[in-house]
This record gives structure tokens, sequence and C-alpha cells, in this order.
């Protein structure tokens, strides 16, 4: 970030290990494992309740674990030579509301023993230069957002640990958000973790996810890896203009072939190879052949059934909570 600088910083890699940690009968995080890599943003998701910010809590040093270990490279937090070089990150927001944000950034430069021009660079960076000399009390809740993300930013660090960046952010801001992570971790090499309840903007954002459900990992990967785990052979659909034939064929095949409008045809626990090859060989002619794709929503509320704190009820089903003991407030979102 400062000015002149050409080579992105270094790369450096997170990794948490058998991450457990209880409040009073509570587990909030129970031999919690995972790993976020250089140059890509990781997703960080779960229902509340989950242990999300209580491990990122942990991964910083601000809350102690019973057992296990979350470091940089293999240096702990509390280690590092110079954290503020090392990990930006934003788990709330908190300014002085008679203080402007340029004040603001510079109060954390002076304590960081960083020079005051990064307020200013920070400033720009997260596109708040014409509002730098507002008091931040006027600021709405997505400059406040943007102001944390720039505080996070002062030290130029390869790390940025963010919880729930997109809070208040209007659909421009959030777009604005999700080029600049990515610009961050593909194009500078560094390493973002991102916690967030937005499904779809994570779905277009992050490289990667880490899903977490009753303290305990669920799922990582790339959302190509989760998607073709949980759907196995898939969902074709298919469409012809003999689809009462196709359907009659894929079924005489042991397929499940649904028929539907306009030439569509839904094929369960086939290939698009597969439902193609049967196709040509019974001389069927296709107007489309494809395989479903399922979306992250979907896959993390697959993954993740069952594991929610609080589960909202419908007309016809009544709310229910899960019997998993309640942590402090926020301790465990």
């Amino acid at each position: 970030m400062p000015s002149g600088t050409t080579a992105g910083p270094r790369p450096v890699r997170i990794e948490v290990a058998g991450l457990t940690k209880t409040f009073g009968s509570v587990r909030a995080v129970s031999d919690l494992g995972f790993t976020v890599e250089p140059g890509a943003v990781t997703g960080f998701l779960g229902p509340n309740g989950a242990g999300k910010t209580t491990t990122l809590r942990m991964v910083l040093g601000l809350v102690t674990p019973d057992s296990g270990r979350a470091t940089f490279d293999g240096v702990p937090y509390a280690a590092l030579p110079d954290p503020v070089r090392t990990v930006g990150a934003v788990l709330e927001t908190a300014f002085h509301p008679a203080r402007s944000g340029r004040d603001h950034l510079r109060v954390y430069c002076r304590a960081a023993g960083l020079p005051v021009a990064r307020a200013d660079e920070a400033l720009e960076r997260v596109g708040l230069s014409a509002a730098g000399r507002r008091r931040a009390g006027g600021y709405s809740l997505g400059m406040r957002q943007r102001l944390a993300l720039a505080t996070a930013l002062l030290g130029d660090p390869p790390v940025l640990v963010l919880d729930e960046p997109a809070n208040g952010l209007d659909p421009e801001g959030i777009l604005w958000l999700r080029g600049f992570l990515r610009h961050l971790a593909h194009d500078e090499g560094r390493t973002v973790l991102v916690s967030s309840h937005l499904l779809a903007e994570m779905e277009q954002t992050a490289d990667r996810v880490v899903i977490v459900g009753a303290g305990r990992l669920v799922r990582q990967g790339s959302i190509a890896e989760l998607r073709s785990g949980a759907q196995g052979a898939g969902t074709v659909l298919v469409r012809s203009p003999e689809a009462d034939r196709l359907a009659a064929v894929l079924t005489s095949g042991g397929l499940s072939a649904a028929r539907g409008d306009d030439g569509l045809v839904t094929v369960e626990g086939a290939s698009p190879a597969d439902v193609g090859a049967r196709a040509f060989a019974a001389q069927v002619e296709l107007h489309e052949l494809r395989a479903e794709s399922t979306g992250l929503e979907e896959l993390y509320f697959r993954l993740t059934a069952g594991q929610e704190q609080y589960a909202a009820g419908t007309p016809d089903q009544p709310a229910t909570t899960s019997d998993r003991p309640t942590a402090p407030e926020g301790a465990t979102r």
C-alpha cells in the first residue's frame, strides 16, 4: 500500500488445528481445524451459534482456546513480531463519533508506529478520501464498514480477517467489496478470510469456503468440490422436441425422468454424457443438455441442516430451538 510499492506482500497461510473452547457448560468450538491459503478469498460460513466469531477471536488471540492452536505460517498471533504488518482484522466497528475518519486512522497509525501518511492512503483505497475529514459519527453504516476496512489495511498486511464486512453496504458497495477482496487476494496475493451470511454474494466472491456447524467443521473446499461431493451422479436437464419419447427411453433404461413444460425432461442420477449417449442411440433429437448446477445456498442448507441454534417456523410447522446449550451473547456467532 505505501507509495512506490510494486511487489505484493509475502504469502502467509493460516492454519487452525484442534481449536476447542468451552464457556461454562457450552462447547462453543470443538476440535476445529481448517486452512486458509494465500492468493484466495475464503468464506467462513455457518448458522448463528456455530462458533464463527469465537473462532475468529481465537485466531486473533483475543480468546484463549482450551486446546488447539491457530497460526500464521506456524506463528500464533500473540507471538508475531509486528502483528499489524501481518494481520489486518475487522471484527466490529467502533469509532469516536466526534473524530474524523482521517483522524481515527491517524490515531491507529501512531499507536502502531506507522507513518501517518498511511491514513490517507488507506482512505483512498476504500473510496473514502472525500469523506475523510467528516466526523465518523455522521457516517452511514456502509461508510463505517469501509473505514473499518481501511483500519485493517493500515499496516499493508498479507492477511485480512473480516467478520461480516458487507453489513450495511448498498448493492453498489457490495459489488465494490467483492471486486476489492478478489483484487487483494488474486492480484496482490493476500490471504483473505471473510465471515458472512450473504450466501449468494459469497458464491460470487469466495474461491473456497469453510462451513462450520455446532462448533465443528462441516466441510471445507472450493464450491466446485462441495458441489461435486453433494451431487454425486447429479441432475441433468435435457430439452427435446421429442420429449415424451426421450422420457420413455430414459425411464426404460432405469433412470428417473420427469417430463416438464416446453420439451424439458429432468433426469435424476445421471450425467450429461450418459443421457446424451442414450438419446443418440435412440436417435432422439436434443436441443439442450446440461447438468443442473447446485448453488452455494442449497449446498449450505444441505450441509448444515439440523445444526441451527434457532430454526424459524412456518405456518404449518412451529419454530424449534436446538437442544445445544446457549453460550454468552455473541460468543459463538
